[in-house]
């Protein structure tokens, strides 16, 4: 098999439903006409980063977890956008894991620092590659170009750093606070840090 040391970045959760019906209807359609891999990856991508709202950017609600609830409700904090992008991408036999970075909160609500979700995707010719489908905004710019990556944000302040690791299901802290508050304001306040 292709991928066969990958097999954990390939299999459904409870989070990651690539086997929900949506989900595989969606990573069909985004797949149509794409040539290979990272054709794929991106398109998948695109879809999540620009068609999926970021909750606190849109202040929207409801609180979204699962891939599939993301994708009917079309809104999501980074954390649930990864878990999109991973599940459509995993939909597509293309192995795809989550990560996570440490950022210094710098806005008014919430704790001083935070984690921020993003994914990594394994692309034959070039490995894990770091793709960050958070959203843009006149202060974020991320892209899928791969080799180069370019993420939302660069940890660089004191305290913030790139956590170590590529994660097949998504931590503990993260399914906690997505599972425990309704609000999207609620979440904001009680980002989870490690």
């Amino acid at each position: 098999m292709k991928h066969s040391g990958l097999l954990e970045f390939l299999r459904a959760t409870p989070v990651i439903d690539c086997d929900n019906p949506a989900v595989q209807e969606k990573a069909r359609e985004l797949a149509t006409g794409c040539d290979g891999d990272v054709a794929i990856a991106r398109n998948c991508y695109t879809f999540v980063r620009d068609e999926i709202r970021h909750s606190w950017d849109h202040q929207a609600n409801p609180v979204t977890l699962s891939a599939s609830q993301v994708l009917e409700h079309t809104t999501g904090y980074c954390f649930a956008k990864s878990h999109l992008l991973a599940a459509l991408l995993r939909a597509n036999g293309i192995p795809a894991g989550l990560c996570y970075q440490r950022l210094a909160n710098h806005g008014t609500v919430g704790p001083a620092f935070y984690l921020h979700g993003l994914n990594a995707v394994w692309l034959d010719k070039y490995g894990w590659y770091r793709a960050d489908a958070r959203g843009n905004r006149a202060d974020v710019h991320a892209e899928f170009t791969p080799p180069d990556e370019c993420l939302a944000f660069i940890p660089k302040a004191p305290g913030e750093e790139d956590l170590t690791g590529i994660f097949s299901d998504p931590l503990p802290a993260v399914v906690d606070v997505l599972t425990k508050y309704t609000d999207y304001l609620d979440v904001r306040k009680n980002l989870p840090d490690v």
